[in-house]
């Protein structure tokens, strides 16, 4: 590879920007690049670099820009006859436009930043999660809030928010609007349902709810948090190879609750209550969310429950009474 393109590869490397690298490893006269010819193209179509002229050139960035797009491995690229030259599989063939003839096979290396996958809130399993993504090739970011405008985030971006509820809601409400090709949530079905609900109140689009995964996860009956955080990173790669999934029935922990210790807790042995908005149950002595109307206590399982209920109490007890 010349110093140029040596440069180039490195500078779009430190900027997490994807490139192909092309390269000609064969072909057959007449052509105007011969094997070891390099060029690099980029997501904008600009190409850096020489392998052949306009008979080659359109179609070798049509095809470096699809394979970004679609995260694609290398594979050999063949202008030309396809029965002419070394017969090889699994190779893109395309008709060579020039009338002079001629054949090109061209290895296409996408160089593609690693997948970002983007961690909310402190929870057991985000603490799985932040050690085994990596290994899967992710670049793990964790936040402890719902504040997402400093991250730059792309098709690429994977994020999952597992607050215990105490800022689902307000994270969800960011991830959803940005281009993340997955947004999962860990929680039980009721409480993604009470979570869709208020961000139908936020002004999302119920295609953008509809993008949200949760339960987050492919469901084999995982337990503990480590287990949990496993059934999630094979959904990521699911969605990484396969682009992204309907939504699924998941079955979660039924009956029980996970403490923040991710110990499996029965939910008869703890005092809970009744969140008037949402319907869930909520353990009394762990409550981060509490309201005082005429005498009486409510808990919530999140801020945005609280909300609801306290711009007008009673819309909730009415419904409550019944």
């Amino acid at each position: 590879m010349s110093n140029t393109l040596l440069e180039l590869a490195y500078e779009l490397m430190q900027a997490r920007e994807p490139y192909v690298l092309a390269t000609v490893i064969w072909c057959e006269r007449p052509t105007s690049a011969k094997p070891g010819a390099q060029a690099i193209i980029q997501t904008n179509g600009q190409m850096t670099g020489w392998i052949g002229g306009t008979c080659a050139q359109p179609v070798v960035v049509r095809e470096a820009l699809r394979a970004m797009r679609e995260g694609d491995d290398p594979y050999l690229l063949r202008l030309g006859d396809p029965e002419t030259g070394v017969v090889r599989d699994n190779v893109r063939v395309f008709p060579m436009s020039c009338t002079s003839g001629g054949v090109l096979d061209i290895y296409m290396e996408p160089h593609l930043p690693q997948p970002q996958l983007v961690l909310i809130g402190e929870s057991p399993v985000i603490a799985a999660l932040s050690q085994l993504a990596p290994v899967l090739d992710f670049a793990v970011t964790q936040l402890n809030s719902a504040d997402l405008s400093q991250l730059q985030m792309n098709e690429r971006t994977y994020i999952l928010v597992a607050t215990h509820g105490q800022y689902d809601e307000d994270a969800l409400e960011q991830a959803l609007r940005t281009p993340a090709v997955y947004v999962g949530m860990v929680g039980s079905h009721k409480r993604a349902e009470a979570c869709r609900d208020y961000l139908r109140t936020s002004g999302l689009r119920e295609q953008q709810i509809n993008h949200l995964k949760a339960p987050a996860g492919l469901d084999i009956g995982a337990v503990t948090p480590e287990e949990i955080a496993a059934t999630i990173l094979a959904e990521l790669v699911q969605v990484r190879r396969r682009g992204p999934i309907l939504q699924e029935d998941d079955t979660r922990i039924t009956g029980e609750q996970q403490s923040n210790s991710g110990e499996v807790v029965p939910a008869s042995t703890v005092e809970t209550a009744i969140d008037p908005v949402c319907g869930m149950i909520v353990e009394i002595a762990g409550a981060r969310h509490h309201s005082t109307w005429e005498s009486r206590d409510f808990y919530f399982c999140c801020p945005a429950c609280k909300r609801l209920f306290e711009r007008n109490p009673q819309e909730y007890l009415v419904h409550d009474e019944r």
